[in-house]
């Protein structure tokens, strides 16, 4: 109680003699130097704290050597040398563990603090260089080097006061907790030393740029750096500056718009008008009212739009949900199209739009068929049209629609790793968006469109889950009469829609999925089927688009046969029509120029129009040869041949195979050699030749992998003619030019 009287006591004193207290500490003289220009003193150790000569400024006296040393200098009314620790922490500092320079102090009264400390008011007096520790405890006792700061500048030391002078000017004029004052009394300061002091003390520096200024003897160098400070200091003041300006004008636009909003809707209630967000909802709503919507749509829909009617019109939320119902109102819940049953018209327009796809046609024909009888069925078919690139799948697919009078709508999924690019994303992630399903549907505009969905083979899995596990809902008609999408979240009835997915492999098809649909297979086309549809439509669609209509040009059907052996590889007629493009391109050119040019392509013309042969078939041997087999494989371009090479070397009953063939191929020649070792017999083999030869199989064009066990008869074949000597019988007496080998799709693989 007694202490808490006393700090009351020193408190009043302190607010009453603080001018008294400040001459008090002027009253105190410097310490006299020797003729060496050093003094020996009392050093008051500082915390985290810098004092700069001629300066001002409270302390806190805290620890007792500390209170000791100040008690002595006042004792003997003499100043201190106040001292910067190196670290703050350390409570018991020695010699090592202070700044080289330091700051003759005036102390002033001490004042007794309610938590034990003291408190004092100090003034820098000189800037001294500690040369000598001469005790330690109980006080620490130094003697000091007192650096002389010139009292005049030079012209160099005029310079730097000047661009010193200007900066702080401007600090003075963004920073508002210096006062204007501190500006006019560093422009009456002559002395660069003291000038660079007090414009130091002025800023809200940090505590390791006073300190570093401190440590400067040097006044013309104190001031390069203080000018570096000042420049850092005015470009953070500005930018600060600037930003509070433009958020000031951002409130003060905000306000103004608020105000004329306000004006401009009693305005408008005056003429009996209404507000523009007022006038807004009133269409929302009535386009809910007229959208023909489900019962559970439409009532989500005005809970939305009175959530809308009750926000202010600025509330970010605003658009959020004006989007959400423009969606739920845009989508087709209800809107069908008729269907065209007409069996007859359906099957004129497939066979108009593509040749052959016999298998494909009779199942559109047959549903159609169906259809017809019972026009009430609602089950839609689900098929997947599987084979490889350019059969006409996709194009198949829009013809469908035509047929049946329907709406064509599609999607590609290759390389769709992202669920929500199927679901969509939820209503609580910026931006969001319904799914691809939803988006396309709005897109068709009906209920019942024809919807294709190309390259469903090629959907990924990642850390975004699995999209092709998300269309299970989509093709599964006991499921997709209630599709739920993440964003709508309402379900959607996709029961109407007919979808038609393409695939160029089912190898790649989930499992679950692929049960879902009724896989169509496309074969590639023979070369009699490439004929007949580069003449139906690839020649005359390029003779139309390269604007040569009018010239009546011919292609000769051995031109079309040698375009298609040896510059197109493929099952289908993408390439084939590319390779038509460039011959119609050139005769374009040609007649563009004036030149002569052919109306009838032959078959000599085609190399001079379209460079050497690009495609080199291969073909069976002509003549019987000692072991080499003609086998038939399966590419993705259609049926090929291969033959197989087997050598017999002297060795030790080894078997070498090369030509990158895969595992299951290499237990079949495992298997055929074991075959004809049972059979050494029959075939007139000793059994101890296997023992001392080595069997050599190579299958040609080893960079391409080849699989399957199918090729075991035709390396069996191979190896035996090799041991026996006995050639193996290959097809003879027909022209070899026309070998079903050259057809990329041959009859054997189509039956």
């Amino acid at each position: 109680m007694n202490h808490q009287s006393d700090w009351n006591e020193e408190e009043d004193n302190f607010d009453l003699t603080l001018s008294q207290r400040t001459e008090e500490l002027y009253r105190i003289p410097n310490m006299e130097p020797n003729a060496d220009g050093l003094i020996e003193a009392v050093v008051l150790p500082l915390r985290d704290m810098v004092i700069f000569p001629r300066m001002v400024s409270p302390i806190f006296v805290g620890r007792e050597a500390s209170l000791l040393a100040v008690q002595e200098a006042q004792r003997k009314e003499q100043t201190v040398i106040g001292l910067t620790q190196k670290d703050p922490e350390l409570n018991d500092p020695g010699a090592d563990d202070f700044m080289p320079v330091g700051v003759e102090m005036a102390v002033g009264r001490l004042l007794h603090m309610p938590d034990g400390s003291y408190s004092a008011l100090v003034q820098g007096r000189k800037r001294v260089e500690i040369v000598e520790f001469l005790s330690v405890k109980p006080y620490i006792k130094v003697r000091a080097r007192v650096i002389n700061e010139p009292q005049t500048a030079d012209r160099q030391a005029q310079a730097l006061m000047r661009s010193a002078l200007s900066l702080f000017e401007r600090c003075v004029q963004l920073d508002r907790s210096i006062p204007e004052e501190a500006h006019l009394f560093a422009l009456n300061i002559a002395e660069p030393g003291w000038l660079s002091d007090m414009v130091a003390t002025s800023l809200s520096l940090t505590y390791e740029a006073k300190l570093r200024l401190l440590l400067i003897l040097d006044p013309k160098a104190r001031l390069g750096q203080l000018n570096n400070i000042l420049a850092q200091e005015v470009d953070v003041l500005e930018l600060e500056d600037e930003i509070h300006s433009r958020v000031q004008s951002e409130v003060d636009k905000s306000q103004r718009e608020f105000y004329l909003r306000e004006q401009m809707k009693q305005i408008q209630n005056e003429l009996g008008e209404g507000d523009i967000f007022t006038r807004d909802a009133s269409d929302l709503k009535k386009k809910v009212d007229a959208a023909n919507l489900p019962e559970e749509a439409k009532k989500v829909a005005l809970k939305e739009l009175e959530r809308l009617n009750q926000m202010p019109p600025m509330a970010p939320e605003v658009g959020i949900i004006r989007t959400y119902i423009d969606w739920i109102v845009d989508l087709p819940w209800n809107n069908s199209t008729p269907d065209n049953l007409d069996v007859k018209n359906a099957a004129k327009i497939l066979e108009r739009d593509h040749y052959g796809l016999k298998k494909a046609k009779e199942r559109i024909l047959e549903y159609i068929a169906v259809r017809s009888l019972k026009p009430k069925k609602e089950r839609q078919p689900i098929l997947c049209f599987v084979g490889p690139p350019g059969v006409g799948k996709t194009s198949l697919g829009r013809s469908i629609a035509d047929a049946l009078g329907r709406k064509f709508a599609r999607v590609s999924l290759g390389g769709v790793r992202d669920e929500a690019e199927i679901r969509g994303h939820r209503r609580t992630y910026i931006g969001a968006l319904p799914g691809r399903i939803i988006q396309t549907m709005k897109r068709a505009g009906t209920a019942n469109p024809l919807f294709m969905l190309d390259e469903i083979d090629k959907l990924y899995s990642d850390f975004r889950g699995d999209p092709a596990s998300a269309m299970l809902e989509v093709l599964d008609p006991e499921q997709n009469y209630a599709f739920s999408d993440h964003y709508l979240e309402l379900p959607f009835d996709l029961s109407k829609v007919m979808f038609v997915t393409t695939a160029n492999s089912l190898a790649n098809i989930p499992a679950p999925l692929l049960d879902r649909m009724e896989v169509i297979e496309f074969p590639g086309y023979i070369e009699e089927e490439k004929i007949e549809i580069a003449n139906r439509y690839l020649i005359p669609r390029q003779i139309e688009e390269n604007g040569i209509e009018s010239l009546e040009i011919v292609f000769e059907p051995a031109a079309l046969k040698r375009i298609i052996r040896e510059y197109t590889y493929e099952a289908g007629v993408r390439n084939l029509e590319r390779e038509l493009g460039r011959v119609c391109r050139k005769i374009a050119r040609l007649k563009a120029e004036g030149k002569k040019y052919p109306a009838s392509i032959a078959a000599e013309m085609i190399e001079k129009m379209l460079g050497p042969q690009q495609v080199f078939p291969s073909e069976a041997e002509l003549t019987d040869e000692v072991g080499v087999a003609t086998s038939l494989a399966w590419t993705e371009t259609g049926g090929e041949i291969m033959s197989v090479e087997v050598a017999i070397l002297e060795g030790k009953g080894g078997m070498q195979m090369t030509g990158q063939m895969g595992e299951v191929m290499q237990e079949s020649a495992q298997a055929a050699l074991t075959y004809i070792k049972s059979r050494a017999g029959a075939l007139k083999l000793e059994l101890d030749i296997f023992e001392r030869l080595d069997i050599h199989i190579h299958m040609p064009e080893g960079g391409i992998p080849k699989y399957g066990p199918s090729a075991g008869i035709t390396m069996a074949t191979a190896i035996i003619s090799a041991l026996t000597g006995r050639p193996v019988s290959t097809s003879r007496g027909h022209d070899r030019r026309d070998h079903p080998a050259r057809a990329r799709a041959p009859y054997w693989w189509r039956t």
